[in-house]
C-alpha cells in the first residue's frame, strides 16, 4: 500500500462485499481490521476481491501470538514479515540505484540544452543532439516499463476497474509524457508544421520516476523503523522452554508449552511463559514489565512473567498462561491494535483522500484543456500544447495524496511504540488523541498515590523490653492471623531477620484482635476496643495523632499493661509528589476520590499537593463526580487500579489503569501504566501532546504541498508571474513531502518525555 487512496479503495471494496459489517484500513501499518459474518464470507474470499486491484491479504494464524520472534519471522505489525519487507526494500533500492545514473544523465542533457539556448554555455552540436535524441527514448523506456511498472499497472487498473490511487496518477502522467514524446520522435517530419518537434519529455519521464521511486524507497525504509517497538517486544520473548517431561528436562519450542507444564529456568535465561514458582528461588529482572531496574526476589508461590530474565538462582515454575494468554503477548497485541487503529483527526485526511485522486484527474485534464483554449491565441498551438502537457503531468505528479495518507498513522505508530517502550500501553489511537485535551485528572488513593498494601511505618515502645523483642512477640502472634495488617507486621519482622516464636493457646478475638502465649507469657494484640475490654490503662491521645494521618494501630499488651504499639499504613509512592507537581505544570487539576476517612485522605493529599479531596465515596459516587465535572465542560482522565474502579474508568473521557505486574488490567481502560508508576501518567499526557503536535505538523505540510503545488503546476501563476512548475520539480516535491512526513513522525522517537 502506498497512500490513503489505496486504503480507501480496499475499504470500499470490502464494505460492498456481502457479510462484511465494517472495514478499517491503516496505510501506515498496512493492515486492515475487518468485522464479517463467517457464514457469508471469509478472509480468503476477501483477499480475492482485492487481488485484481493489486493487493492481497496476509492472514495471521491462530497460533501466531504464541510464536517466538524467529518463528514469527520478525513480524513487525506491518502486513508482511520483516524478511519480506526488507526484501521489498532491497528490490526498490536496486531499481533506484539502476535509474539514478539515467536521471543524472537526463539532468545533464536538459541543463546543457537550456543553458545553451541562453548562451551561458556553448550550444550542443547537431551530432551530439541527435545522439542524445535517440538515447533518451531508450532510457525512458527502461524507466517507465521496468522501474515504473507499478505505476503502469495503476493506470491499467484505473482503465479496467475505474479504481484510482497514487500509482494511477504517476502512471497517467509519465505515460502521457512518454507517449507524446514517442509520437513526436516517430512522426517528426509529419508533425513539424503543427507543433514544436524539438520539445520532447523523455527526461521528465525518467527524472519523475526516479524521484518517485527514490521517495518511495526512503519512505519504505522509514516505515520499517516505525515498527521497531513491536520487533523489540517480540525479541523479549524466549524461543524455547526447558520442560520436565517423564522426569527429564526436555527443551521444546515455546509454542508447544501447555498449561500445567513444569518449566526449569536456569540463571541468565528468559522466562518463556507466565506461571507460579513451585520450587527454588531467585532474583528476576522485571524491568520490561515494571520499568524498575532492580531485580525482584522470587520464591515459591510467587508469579513470574514471560519475557522477564532470571538473574541468579535456578527455579521451577508451573505454566499458568501460554501463547496469546501471556502478559507479553497481550502487550504486543495491544500495541499492534493501537498502532493500526485510527485517530478521529484522521477522518479529515481520509475524507479528502477519498475524493482527492478523482478531483486531481479532473484538474489535470482541465489544465490541459485551459492551456489549449486560452493559450492558443497568445502562444500558438505548439507552445500551448507544450505548456498544457507540462501542467497536465505536473498536476498529476505533485498531487499524489501520499503525504496526506501517512500524516496521521505514522505519528500514531511511533507514539504508541514509544509509549510501549516507556511502559505506557495505549489501547487505541482515539484514546491517545483525547488524552492531550485532558484538564482534570482524578486519582484513587490506594494503589495509585499509595503503594496499595499496608506496611509497618512506626514503632512506639512503652516498656523496658527492646524494640526488636516487641516486634518479635507481635509478629509471632500475627503469624497465625490472615489479616493484611498481620502480614505487614510479619513481613517487617522477616525482612529484619527477627526471630518468630511458637505461639500456644492462640485465639482470634472477633473485630478486636487476638491473644496467645509466647514462652509461657500470655499476650494480647489488637485495637483500642480490646484494650478497653482488658481494662488496661492507656493514653489514647498518642494513637489519635497517628490515626489522623491514616495509620492503623496494633497494640501489644499483657493483662497488666500496654507494652507498646506499631502503626501500619499504606505508604505514599516515592514518585507521587513529583507526578502531581508535573501535572500542575501541564495546567492539569488533580482530584483524589477515595472511600477512606476524610482526615486521613486530606493528610495524604496535602503531602503530595493534590488540589481537591472527596472522601467516603462509593464506586457510584466516583461515577457521579466524573459526570458532574464533565457537565462543567471538563475533559476528565481517571487513574485507578483498573478493577474496582472499572465503572469510573469507563465513564471518564480517558480511563487509565495502574497495572502492576501480571495483574495488569489491559482490557479495563484506554491506557495501562505498567508497574503502577503514577509518574508514567505525566509521560502519557506529554506523549499524547507530542504525538498530536506531530500529526498537526504533518497534516499542515501535506496540505500546504498540495494547496501551493497544484495551482503552480496547473499554470495559474503563469499569466501573472510567468511561473510554471516543471514536472521534474513536481516529482521531487511529491517525493520529498512523503519522506518529510515520515521523518517528522520519527522525530517523536528521539524526544524525551
Amino acid at each position: 500500500m502506498h497512500c490513503a487512496s489505496c486504503a480507501g479503495i480496499i475499504e470500499k471494496t470490502f464494505k460492498k462485499t456481502e457479510g462484511v459489517q465494517s472495514a478499517e484500513v491503516n496505510p501506515g501499518t498496512e493492515t486492515v481490521k475487518v468485522v464479517f459474518d463467517e457464514a457469508k464470507t471469509n478472509p480468503q474470499d476477501l483477499s480475492q476481491k482485492i487481488e485484481k486491484l493489486g493487493y492481497s491479504l496476509i492472514i495471521p494464524t491462530a497460533v501466531e501470538m504464541g510464536m517466538s520472534a524467529d518463528e514469527h519471522a520478525g513480524h513487525l505489525g506491518l502486513n508482511q514479515s520483516k524478511k519480506e519487507k526488507l526484501a521489498e526494500v532491497e528490490s526498490m533500492r536496486s531499481k533506484v540505484i539502476s535509474i539514478i545514473p539515467l536521471a543524472i544523465f537526463s539532468v545533464f542533457v536538459m541543463s546543457w540544452d537550456i543553458l545553451g539556448q541562453y548562451k551561458v554555455v556553448p550550444e550542443m552540436s547537431h551530432t551530439l543532439y541527435e545522439f542524445f535524441h535517440h538515447l533518451l527514448p531508450i532510457f525512458a523506456t527502461y524507466a517507465l516499463f521496468v522501474v515504473g511498472k507499478p505505476y503502469l499497472l495503476g493506470f491499467y487498473r484505473f482503465l479496467r476497474y475505474g479504481k484510482a490511487n497514487m500509482d494511477t496518477l504517476i502512471g497517467i502522467g509519465t505515460s502521457a509524457a512518454f507517449l507524446y514524446s514517442l509520437t513526436i520522435s516517430s512522426f517528426e517530419d509529419a508533425l513539424r508544421p503543427f507543433i514544436n518537434v524539438d520539445q520532447t519529455y523523455y527526461d521528465v519521464t525518467i527524472i519523475v520516476i526516479t524521484f518517485i521511486a527514490l521517495g518511495k524507497y526512503l519512505e519504505a525504509r522509514s516505515k520499517i523503523k516505525t515498527g521497531d517497538a513491536i520487533e523489540k517486544l517480540l525479541n523479549l520473548q524466549a524461543k524455547t522452554a526447558l520442560v520436565i517431561r517423564d522426569g527429564k528436562e526436555v527443551e521444546i519450542s515455546i509454542s508447544e508449552v501447555k498449561h500445567g507444564d513444569l518449566i526449569v529456568v536456569k540463571p541468565g535465561a528468559k522466562i518463556p511463559v507466565d506461571g507460579l514458582i513451585t520450587e527454588g528461588s531467585s532474583f528476576v529482572d522485571e524491568s520490561m514489565v515494571t520499568g524498575e531496574p532492580m531485580p525482584v526476589q522470587k520464591k515459591v508461590g510467587d508469579s513470574v512473567v514471560a519475557g522477564t530474565i532470571n538473574t541468579s538462582g535456578a527455579f521451577t515454575f508451573k505454566a499458568t498462561k501460554v501463547g496469546a494468554e501471556t502478559l507479553l503477548a497481550q502487550i504486543i497485541k495491544m500495541v499492534e491494535d493501537a498502532q493500526s487503529s485510527k485517530a478521529p483527526i484522521q477522518a479529515l485526511a481520509d475524507k479528502i483522500s477519498s475524493v482527492f485522486v478523482p478531483i486531481t484527474l479532473v484538474i489535470a485534464f482541465l489544465s490541459l484543456g485551459a492551456w489549449l483554449v486560452f493559450g492558443y491565441g497568445p502562444l500558438g498551438f505548439s507552445q500551448a500544447l507544450s505548456f498544457g502537457l507540462v501542467s497536465f503531468v505536473g498536476v498529476l505528479v505533485i498531487a499524489c495524496p501520499c503525504a496526506l495518507g501517512l500524516a496521521t498513522p505514522t505519528a500514531i505508530i511511533v507514539g504508541v511504540g514509544k509509549g510501549a517502550k516507556e511502559g505506557i500501553l495505549i489501547k487505541d489511537a482515539a484514546t491517545l488523541e483525547k488524552l492531550h485535551k485532558v484538564d482534570t485528572v482524578i486519582v484513587d488513593k490506594t494503589g495509585t498515590i499509595t503503594i496499595g498494601k499496608p506496611t509497618l511505618v512506626d514503632i512506639q515502645n512503652l516498656s523496658e523490653i527492646k524494640d526488636g523483642e516487641l516486634i518479635s512477640i507481635l509478629a509471632s502472634l500475627e503469624k497465625k492471623s490472615e489479616h493484611p495488617i498481620a502480614h505487614a507486621i510479619v513481613n517487617y519482622a522477616q525482612e529484619k531477620n527477627m526471630v518468630i516464636e511458637n505461639v500456644a493457646a492462640f485465639e482470634g478475638i472477633q473485630g478486636k484482635g487476638l491473644k496467645g502465649s509466647v514462652k509461657d507469657i500470655e499476650y494480647y494484640a489488637g485495637n483500642i476496643k480490646l484494650m478497653k475490654d482488658l481494662g488496661v490503662a492507656f493514653d489514647v491521645s498518642k494513637i489519635e495523632e497517628f490515626t489522623a494521618q491514616g495509620k492503623t494501630p496494633v497494640i501489644l499488651a499483657t493483662k497488666e499493661k500496654v507494652l507498646g504499639f506499631v502503626m501500619v499504613a499504606d505508604e505514599i509512592k516515592s514518585e507521587s509528589k513529583q507526578a502531581v507537581s508535573d501535572l500542575h505544570k501541564l495546567g492539569i487539576k488533580v482530584i483524589m476520590l477515595t472511600g477512606d476517612d476524610e482526615k486521613a485522605a486530606k493528610y495524604m493529599a496535602a503531602l503530595v499537593g493534590i488540589d481537591e479531596v472527596v472522601a467516603h465515596v462509593l464506586p457510584q459516587d466516583k461515577l457521579a463526580k466524573i459526570k458532574e465535572l464533565q457537565s462543567q465542560g471538563k475533559i476528565v482522565a481517571m487513574a485507578g487500579d483498573g478493577v474496582n474502579d472499572a465503572p469510573a474508568l469507563a465513564v471518564a473521557d480517558v480511563g487509565i489503569a495502574m497495572g502492576t505486574g501480571t495483574d495488569v488490567a489491559i482490557e479495563s481502560a484506554g491506557i495501562t501504566l505498567l508497574g503502577g508508576d503514577v509518574s508514567k501518567l505525566v509521560k502519557a499526557i506529554k506523549l499524547s501532546k507530542m504525538t498530536m503536535r506531530g500529526i498537526k505538523q504533518n497534516l499542515f505540510w501535506a496540505f500546504i504541498y498540495n494547496i501551493v503545488g497544484i495551482p503552480l503546476a496547473a499554470g495559474v501563476f503563469y499569466p501573472i508571474f510567468g511561473w510554471l512548475l516543471n514536472p521534474v520539480f513536481a516529482g521531487f516535491a511529491m517525493a520529498f513531502s512523503s519522506v518529510s512526513v515520515v521523518s517528522n513522525s520519527l522525530r517523536i522517537k528521539a524526544k524525551k518525555l
